[in-house]
C-alpha cells in the first residue's frame, strides 16, 4: 500500500518547480492531485506530464473567489481535498531605503494573505465534512532570520511559520495537522531572477551569487525540488499524524534549530 493512496491534495503554485515535484511525488505515492496556479496554461502542461490522477485548476492566491473556486472544483472531481500545500509565493528583494509599498503589499498579499486564506478555504472543507486532513505551508530559511536585501521576503516567511503554529493550535482541535517545511536555497528558474536581483544590490556577475550560495550550504551543493518531497510527503501521511504546529528545516545543513 503506498503511504498516500485515497487521498486528494490540491498544491498552490503546482505548475512548475518545488509545488510540480510535489504533485509528482503524491501521485507517485497513490494521491489525486489538483494542479493549482494562477498560469492555468502551465497548470494543464503539468498535469498532462504526469497523468490522469492530476487536473489543472486556474487559482490565484490574492483573491478569495478564486482560491474557493478551485477548492469547489477539487473536490468536483476528486470528491473531497484531504490535503493541502501552501506553495505559492514570491520572492523580492532590494535595500531597505528602496523598498516600495508596491512590492511589500505583493509580497504580503502572496506569501502570507494567501497561505491564510487558501488555508482557510480548506479548512472549512475540511471541518464541513468531518475530513481529518492535512495542512502544509512552505516556509523558508528566510523566515528564521533576517537578510539584509531581503527584509520583506524574510518578513513573510517569519509570518508564515507564525500561521503554522496559530492555525496548528486551531485546527487540531477538528483532527487537522498544520506544519510547515523551511527550505533553504533550492535550484530551478525561479532562482533566475533571485539572482539577478543580488547582481543588482550586490555588484554581482550574473551566476556569481548562485554558485555563492551553493557553495555555502553545509551539504555541498543547493537543493532540487525533488529533495524536499519525502518531506511533503512524511507530512501528508498517517505517520505524521501526531506531529502539529512544527516547521521543519530541509535546507542542508543551513540553519538548526
Amino acid at each position: 500500500m503506498k503511504r498516500l493512496d485515497g487521498k486528494t491534495a490540491l498544491i498552490t503554485g503546482a505548475g512548475r518547480g518545488i509545488g510540480r515535484a510535489f504533485a509528482k511525488a503524491y501521485v507517485a505515492e497513490g494521491a489525486r492531485v489538483a494542479i493549482a496556479d494562477i498560469d492555468l496554461d502551465r497548470a494543464h502542461d503539468a498535469a498532462r506530464e504526469i497523468g490522469v490522477d492530476a487536473v489543472a485548476v486556474e487559482m490565484d492566491v490574492t483573491d478569495r473567489n478564486s482560491i474557493d473556486a478551485a477548492v469547489t472544483k477539487t473536490a468536483s472531481v476528486f470528491g473531497q481535498v484531504d490535503v493541502l500545500i501552501n506553495n505559492a509565493a514570491q520572492f523580492t528583494a532590494a535595500p531597505i531605503v528602496e523598498i516600495t509599498h508596491e512590492d511589500y503589499a505583493r509580497a504580503f498579499d502572496i506569501n502570507v494573505g494567501g497561505t491564510l486564506f487558501t488555508m482557510q478555504s480548506v479548512a472549512r472543507h475540511m471541518i464541513d465534512r468531518g475530513i481529518k486532513g492535512k495542512i502544509i505551508n512552505m516556509a523558508s530559511q528566510a523566515g528564521r532570520r533576517g537578510e539584509a536585501l531581503v527584509a520583506v521576503y524574510c518578513a513573510t516567511k517569519a509570518a508564515v511559520i507564525s500561521l503554522t503554529q496559530s492555525a496548528g493550535l486551531n485546527l487540531v482541535s477538528h483532527g487537522i495537522n498544520v506544519n510547515a517545511i523551511a527550505p533553504g536555497v533550492v535550484d530551478g528558474e525561479h532562482w533566475d531572477g533571485v539572482d539577478a536581483l543580488f547582481a543588482k544590490y550586490e555588484g554581482k556577475a550574473l551566476g556569481q551569487k548562485k554558485r555563492e550560495v551553493g557553495r555555502a550550504v553545509p551539504i555541498g551543493r543547493m537543493a532540487q525540488a525533488e529533495d524536499l518531497t519525502g518531506m511533503a510527503v512524511f507530512l501528508a501521511s498517517k505517520d505524521a499524524d501526531y506531529i502539529v504546529a512544527q516547521t521543519y528545516n530541509v535546507d542542508g545543513g543551513n540553519w538548526m534549530s
